[in-house]
């Protein structure tokens, strides 16, 4: 059997964890029908701002920049 590199290695588990965060935030998406939830407008800039903040910090991490893990999110 032959060994994975590390870029089959990256490509392998790269791909399948965007595919897990793109179909998180589609279910997240589901969360608009106001037919079955209720939220506030502050609640919806909550989340995404939460959501953007992580990114910036994932992304400084790939450009060799200094990052600080984030705290786990709630709305209360």
């Amino acid at each position: 059997m032959k060994k994975e590199s590390k870029r089959e290695n990256f490509v392998r588990i790269a791909e399948a964890r965007t595919n897990k965060i793109i179909n998180m935030i589609q279910l997240l998406g589901n969360c608009s029908n106001q037919s079955l939830y209720e939220y506030s407008q502050k609640d919806i800039t909550k989340i995404f701002n939460a959501i953007q903040a992580e990114l910036d910090e994932a992304k400084k991490r790939y450009s060799k920049q200094d990052s600080q893990k984030g705290s786990k999110f709630t709305l209360e």
